[in-house]
């Protein structure tokens, strides 16, 4: 088995985790002003936030490198609407509205994080071949 839990670095971690909480409904499994783990509902890892410059990794070193730069955060869930709901809710503002991406002909909307990171929600869909 093979899975990805992604590690972005952020400004401040507990202020990030609490933005990811309120917008997702993500829990915290780990805590703290370092490091934190971020699982869904069903206690999955979803992401990972860890503090510039902490721990020495090579490409968290330098906070004035621009997040996120060729990264798209792209989230397929059946909580889409909510999703939106909730990043209205606390006035963060919406990067692209829900609109129908004509490659994948499903419903998504995109925001951008505390740190500048592009999400696209999607409505929950498999791939296709």
């Amino acid at each position: 088995m093979t899975k990805l839990d992604p590690i972005i670095a952020v400004k401040d971690v507990e202020k990030s985790s609490q933005w990811y909480q309120a917008v997702f409904g993500f829990k915290s499994m780990h805590g703290g002003n370092e490091f934190d783990v971020l699982n869904d509902e069903n206690d999955k890892v979803v992401i990972c936030l860890h503090r510039w410059g902490e721990h020495d990794h090579p490409t968290m070193k330098d906070a004035t490198n621009q997040p996120g730069n060729g990264l798209i955060l792209y989230f397929r869930t059946d909580k889409m609407e909510k999703i939106h709901q909730n990043a209205e809710r606390i006035g963060h503002p919406i990067a692209s509205e829900i609109q129908l991406n004509p490659n994948s002909n499903y419903k998504e909307f995109s925001v951008r994080d505390l740190d500048g990171y592009y999400l696209t929600i999607s409505e929950f869909h498999k791939y296709k071949g």
